[in-house]
């Protein structure tokens, strides 16, 4: 190792015969006996060189003679810097797709159902949530003037601000009408593998991009920028303008379930598969997408949700003191529930006193309500109780789904960079 390390002459050695005898190994069934001899000879002298430790100028001569050899008897390979370059990044593939398959993951939080622990994109201002309360029945006009007022206020960095703004993964997206008249058409999200790419708009006939718009978990930017087909803009204005938070991105550990069972309290990362398929046609789940929640029920468990909002699994009650249940459960019990607070578990007696949507837990509606978790199975929670299509909703989750447990958030910097999340933080 040592003669290796400080000698450039022997690591050109024990380069030349591994190539030569790569292509002795690929050429031999072309290659006369004899041929095969000499080029075996050669390379045979070379070794016994390096071992020997010989000198230097002994060295190089036994290379001089397989460099002869070789030129003599193999044929060289067509255009070889292409091909070695094209072997090195197939091997590079190779050895990422073995990490992510089997050590590690990224995986980007479509939403804000574990916040405050794990941040999805955001943007302010949102109409989405005017919007969603509207379709609900509810009066969303307070709602959509705020977000108004927001976005009439929301001043946009520039130079290091916006870098450092960056940094922490925060961006913008501004459009500014072209033009006098209404919104005439809206097109879908052009996408190029699983980027967004762009998504266009017309007013009075002129198309307006937003381009490399965010990713929502949605299928485009029109509910959140508040784009409203016969709006009435004129030029100048403000179409969209919003700040966007990236969300947080992180590794997902895959190989530590390979040696143990997964334990209550964990955030773990799963198929969207394992959601039984009657429960996905109800709620609009696709199949091919990864979810993230916090494990809540083992399986067998019996579970209730109590109108204290804590969990009651087989009879005992979870509270700040559970493991990885201490912000959780670390709420003021005396306030009600709020979106994005730790606000423990919410079941759905009280809807309408906590200003939540009507059927946001189908299968607890009450704390009498007891439910068995079946074999092989698990139930898992948002700890944004008050916005989470979770467990509450679809019911189990078949175990053979999780593919892992989160980690390590590597992207933005923000307080939640690192593994803090998945130790103290919960």
């Amino acid at each position: 190792m040592i003669h290796w390390l400080f000698s450039k002459t022997r690591r050109d050695a024990i380069a030349l015969r591994k190539h030569v005898q790569r292509l002795l190994d690929a050429q031999r069934d072309l290659m006369t006996p004899a041929a095969l001899q000499v080029v075996r000879g050669s390379l045979l002298e070379l070794q016994s060189a390096i071992a020997d430790r010989a000198k230097k100028q002994d060295l190089r001569k036994k290379m001089d003679l397989v460099e002869e050899v070789a030129g003599k008897w193999l044929r060289p390979h067509p255009h070889p810097a292409i091909r070695e370059n094209v072997e090195v990044l197939l091997v590079a593939l190779a050895v990422a797709m073995g990490i992510r398959t089997f050590f590690v993951q990224p995986f980007k939080i479509p939403t804000g159902s574990m916040q405050p622990t794990l941040y999805g994109v955001m943007s302010t201002p949102n109409f989405g949530n005017a919007f969603s309360e509207i379709r609900a029945g509810y009066d969303g006009k307070a709602d959509m003037v705020k977000q108004l007022e927001l976005q009439k206020n929301l001043v946009i960095p520039t130079g290091w601000a916006r870098v450092v703004d960056w940094i922490h993964g925060n961006s913008y997206v501004h459009v500014v009408a072209k033009a006098d008249g209404v919104i005439d058409q809206i097109s879908p999200m052009r996408k190029f593998l699983i980027f967004n790419i762009k998504q266009s708009f017309w007013i009075a006939g002129v198309e307006h991009v937003m381009w490399f718009p965010p990713d929502y978990g949605e299928q485009d930017l029109v509910r959140r920028a508040g784009l409203v087909p016969g709006h009435n803009y004129h030029k100048g204005d403000d179409v969209v303008k919003l700040e966007v938070d990236a969300g947080d991105h992180l590794f997902v550990d895959r190989l530590t379930y390979n040696f143990r069972k997964p334990t209550r309290g964990e955030i773990i990362v799963f198929e969207t598969a394992g959601i039984p398929k009657e429960a996905r046609d109800q709620f609009n789940i696709p199949a091919d997408e990864f979810y993230i929640k916090r494990l809540t029920v083992l399986p067998g468990e019996k579970v209730k949700i109590g109108n204290d909002r804590h969990l009651v699994i087989n009879g005992e009650r979870l509270d700040a003191s559970t493991p990885h249940f201490e912000n959780v459960y670390g709420f003021d019990p005396n306030k009600p529930p709020r979106e994005s607070e730790y606000s423990g578990h919410v079941n759905g007696w009280d809807a309408q006193t906590y200003n939540l949507y009507p059927g946001i837990a189908p299968l607890f509606p009450d704390d009498a309500t007891i439910f068995t978790n079946p074999p092989d199975s698990y139930m898992v929670m948002g700890d944004n109780t008050c916005n989470s299509l979770d467990s509450r909703s679809w019911g189990p989750l078949s175990a053979r789904a999780v593919i892992g447990k989160s980690f390590f958030v590597y992207w933005p910097i923000t307080k939640r960079f690192g593994v803090g999340h998945s130790i103290t933080a919960q």
